[in-house]
């Protein structure tokens, strides 16, 4: 039976954009730090896989420091503070349905729910996020029969593929039978180093990113009212929808 795993940002919905980089930003400005960063800032940042790695490459210990939390106790304590809260904001704006699921995502996962695959999602972002995504997405019932894998439980996150190894692991999936679905150069490095099928669906910063090891890159999934715009990397999905049976075939590709 086949298993199908889905980043959660820039995949399940565009959160990084409307969710996650406003949240940043609106969590500098509570704690009073200098910090603004603009879409170009964080699209650089989105290269650093984890929120609180991302912050950390701002929040030096110089800069720490030189606004009232000197020594990296201190340090390391303001930015689980700055990530807590950020983590907050963002999930307000999950439920508050601000970000919706991107095309084929409600269809697709619905789908091979009912067809008994396996459906997990793996992120670097907080599991709280993760769930509230999802459930905007495919809904509290089907969110609840999907596998979620995120936040710090690994030692390294991506583009290492430590998070898709776990997810083999504790579900007992064979690679070879697996697909996952990236939407960034890290992610699909990631997967791609895992042994895994990927297919990658571009987002709002990741358009032009090198997706090297990819099998298909695509604008989306796409819907009967919203097809995949035809593109040369789309290939012969375009002007049309992914489907589990395309999944299955990408799959067996990959074997020969």
């Amino acid at each position: 039976m086949p298993n199908i795993i889905f980043d959660c940002d820039g995949v399940l919905a565009d959160t990084e954009l409307h969710g996650h980089l406003p949240a940043f930003n609106q969590t500098f400005a509570e704690f009073g730090l200098p910090l603004e960063w603009s879409r170009e800032e964080y699209g650089v940042k989105l290269q650093i896989g984890g929120g609180k790695e991302r912050m950390a490459s701002d929040l030096t210990p110089e800069f720490c420091a030189a606004h009232g939390h000197p020594g990296e106790e201190a340090r390391a304590e303001l930015i689980a503070q700055l990530h807590k809260r950020k983590s907050a904001l963002f999930q307000e704006r999950a439920r508050a349905g601000e970000l919706p699921p991107r095309p084929g995502i409600r269809r697709v996962i619905t789908a091979a729910l009912a067809e008994g695959w396996t459906v997990a999602v793996a992120s670097t972002s907080a599991e709280a996020s993760v769930r509230a995504v999802l459930e905007h997405a495919v809904g509290e019932e089907q969110a609840a029969r999907c596998h979620v894998f995120a936040g710090d439980i690994v030692a390294h996150k991506k583009p290492a593929p430590d998070i898709y190894l776990l997810v083999l692991d504790d579900l007992a999936l064979d690679p070879a039978e697996c697909v996952v679905v990236e939407d960034s150069a890290i992610g699909c490095r990631a997967a791609v180093a895992a042994g895994l099928t990927t297919v990658v669906t571009t987002s709002a910063f990741t358009a032009d990113e090198d997706f090297t090891g990819a099998a298909r890159v695509l604008a989306h999934l796409g819907d009967p009212d919203e097809p995949i715009p035809p593109t040369p990397e789309a290939g012969d999905f375009g002007g049309r929808y992914v489907e589990l049976a395309d999944l299955r075939r990408l799959i067996a590709d990959q074997k020969e």
